[in-house]
């Protein structure tokens, strides 16, 4: 069964991303096609990266990074929620991403962005950053208007097509992930 990943990306004390992550994940976990764990980042503690070797290298010094390493490692495919802040994702999830290369590779990767304009600028930074870890995106993305999907901006309620742009999203990053399981075997 393939595991897959929804990782909360923002840190920020009042943030909306645990309720993106957790609506996520009951979407999810209604299907039977592979195995959805909710991560966020905020329980790492991951600071600014501090390890003495390149992620490359796989050598990990502090248990934050170990755990972090071990945890990425164990998944299949990924579902970043990740809110958009001047024109990018957040610093904390794209911090917690540089903690590691080899764990994120020949996965894929599916994206929910939120915010002023669904989080739209942030995803297509995500891909740019996954492109670099050999890591496959998916079309389809979900993306939560500030405006129409939250009440008072912090609320969410999502419009009833957002469900359906969801499951599309995991249609694709279940199929993908399949697909690279040959790659992972021969990595």
């Amino acid at each position: 069964m393939l595991r897959i990943a929804i990782i909360i990306g923002s840190t920020r004390p009042g943030r909306v991303g645990e309720s993106v992550g957790r609506w996520a994940i009951d979407i999810a976990r209604k299907r039977s096609d592979a195995e959805f764990e909710l991560l966020d980042v905020a329980e790492f503690n991951l600071p600014l990266y501090n390890e003495m070797r390149p992620p490359s290298t796989g050598q990990y010094s502090y248990e934050h990074t170990k755990m972090w390493s071990a945890k990425i490692a164990s998944f299949d495919g990924f579902v970043f929620v990740t809110p958009e802040y001047n024109h990018s994702t957040c610093g904390a999830l794209k911090n917690a991403i540089d903690y590691l290369e080899n764990e994120w590779a020949n996965k894929a990767a599916g994206f929910i962005g939120y915010g002023a304009t669904m989080g739209a600028r942030a995803v297509e930074h995500l891909r740019l950053i996954m492109a670099a870890l050999q890591v496959a995106t998916v079309r389809a993305q979900v993306g939560l208007s500030m405006f129409i999907d939250f009440e008072n901006f912090s609320i969410l309620k999502p419009v009833p097509m957002q469900e359906k742009y969801v499951n599309n999203m995991l249609d694709q990053l279940i199929a993908w992930s399949h697909a690279l399981r040959s790659l992972r075997k021969h990595a």
